[in-house]
């Protein structure tokens, strides 16, 4: 409680001088009615996370199975990012560079919590600036629902730590594997769950409950500028969903996929089920746009949609959604299926309805993009861009990166991998680098390494050259037990 009270106390002098405009240090009461109709302008932000959601498995990336009607809304009347990329391509360290703005080579979390070097899960630290954090001090009211993942030792990584006046989800990652979890976090209170039982799944699916956490977040925070970042926890395994979900894509005629109750506590059948739980997500993100629209707030709010990662469900070797679409690999992978992501970003009135963009962008790009939406700089060091001037349609104002870069290490790694202009270089360790020309060859087949010397060095150079050391995630072999 100690901590909630000081953070109010801090609030109201980060309140007053997060502008830029600000000129003096004494502000008098006409002056400061002024800053605070210009918080009252200040853009909301709503950041929704999907989890293992394919680049293919909504209907604007070319998806005829899974009903994703709602989402593809926002794409005709927003802009979709045909070259945006994740953090990572598993959850916590994409989660960590959407946080902090710092790709993979410079973030504090460069991996999943079992695969650090000392076997102790790292977490992002008090010293990493957040989103949160920086949309604080320009006025903003903060709310993170869904997965976190960030916090494992339950410690400084903590959201109410980082920036969030609301917290409702998971801190960790093993507790976010179950749809019908005992217990959840709300703010620093970890809550039972009545009636829940994650092994036979009785109780009340975790999802409606972040719906229902998300449209109350909403309504009391309408008013006044505010950020909500949504993770949802949809389609990660477990596969499971209420039967009443299901019943639009059952008598299809679709071959059945067994799956295999373990660790996770799938349902029967795979293919209804993955359809049935990305249908879901898709209604109630349809239903918060209603929201928006009924409190009059849909003008003022960006709303940005995306997934953490590639998917892991629909197998690469006999598709049955291609859910990766025309990229080859998927979640674990640095190939495009890892970390191509789905993207699109709906501001009625800003952003040009029905418009699409070919800018490279990456997860860490969102910091300074909100930072700019909010009239504030970054006030630690990043990597990413701004991409505002892309969704406000001034592209000869918009800056882009030299190069993106990625490290991942877990059972087939180290790997690398950048992507600069058109040009995709991967490189495993202790093999050669493979180059690809992503303009021709979008599914990474054709590696032209040994055509193209001089382009393979000079993408090798930058993989040699686009990381800080850190000594729970060096680039060396690990193999562990896949979970």
């Amino acid at each position: 409680m100690k901590l909630i009270k000081l953070s109010q106390l801090v609030i109201p002098i980060f309140f007053l001088t997060g502008f830029v405009s600000c000129k003096t240090k004494q502000v008098d009461e006409n002056n400061k009615q002024t800053q605070e109709q210009k918080v009252a302008t200040k853009p909301n932000i709503i950041f929704i996370l999907a989890d293992d959601l394919g680049y293919g498995d909504v209907g604007f990336n070319g998806q005829d199975k899974i009903k994703t009607p709602n989402i593809d809304k926002l794409a005709t009347n927003g802009m979709v990012f045909t070259n945006h990329y994740t953090g990572s391509t598993v959850c916590g360290p994409s989660r960590a560079v959407l946080m902090t703005g710092k790709h993979t080579g410079h973030a504090t979390v460069r991996g999943n919590p079992r695969w650090t070097a000392s076997g102790t899960p790292v977490d992002i630290s008090a010293e990493d600036v957040t989103v949160a954090e920086e949309l604080k001090r320009a006025g903003y009211t903060t709310g993170m629902i869904g997965k976190w993942g960030l916090a494992e030792n339950l410690n400084e990584g903590l959201p109410f730590k980082q920036g969030f006046d609301y917290f409702y989800g998971f801190n960790q990652h093993s507790p976010a594997h179950h749809y019908y979890p005992k217990t959840i976090f709300e703010n620093e209170n970890e809550l039972i769950i009545e009636g829940n039982d994650p092994q036979t799944k009785e109780g009340q699916h975790i999802h409606y409950l972040m719906t229902e956490k998300a449209t109350n977040f909403i309504d009391e925070n309408h008013k006044k500028p505010f950020f909500l970042y949504l993770a949802y926890t949809i389609p990660h395994f477990e596969l499971t969903i209420l039967e009443e979900e299901k019943e639009q894509y059952k008598n299809l005629g679709w071959p059945k996929r067994q799956m295999t109750p373990g660790h996770y506590r799938h349902d029967e059948d795979g293919h209804t089920t993955y359809a049935a739980m990305v249908s879901t997500m898709d209604r109630d993100i349809g239903n918060l746009m209603k929201q928006l629209k009924d409190l009059g707030i849909a003008d003022n709010t960006l709303v940005i949609f995306t997934s953490d990662n590639g998917h892991e469900y629909d197998d690469l070797k006999n598709e049955f959604f291609n859910s990766n679409g025309d990229f080859q690999g998927h979640k674990r992978d640095l190939y495009e299926g890892g970390i191509h992501a789905p993207f699109v970003a709906y501001w009625p009135n800003k952003i040009k309805a029905g418009t699409k963009t070919e800018h490279i962008s990456a997860f860490w790009d969102f910091l300074p993009t909100a930072c700019e939406l909010a009239g504030v700089k970054p006030s630690d060091t990043v990597d990413g861009i701004s991409y505002l001037p892309t969704l406000l349609g001034n592209d000869d104002s918009q800056k882009k990166h030299n190069y993106l870069y990625w490290e991942f290490n877990e059972n087939q790694g180290p790997i690398q991998a950048v992507r600069k202009d058109h040009w995709k270089g991967i490189k495993f360790k202790e093999k050669p680098i493979e180059i690809y020309d992503l303009s021709k060859d979008i599914s990474e087949q054709n590696n032209l390494a040994e055509q193209r010397p001089d382009k393979a060095k000079e993408l090798l150079f930058l993989i040699n050259n686009s990381r800080t050391e850190h000594s729970e995630f060096p680039l060396v072999k690990k193999i562990l037990k896949r979970q």
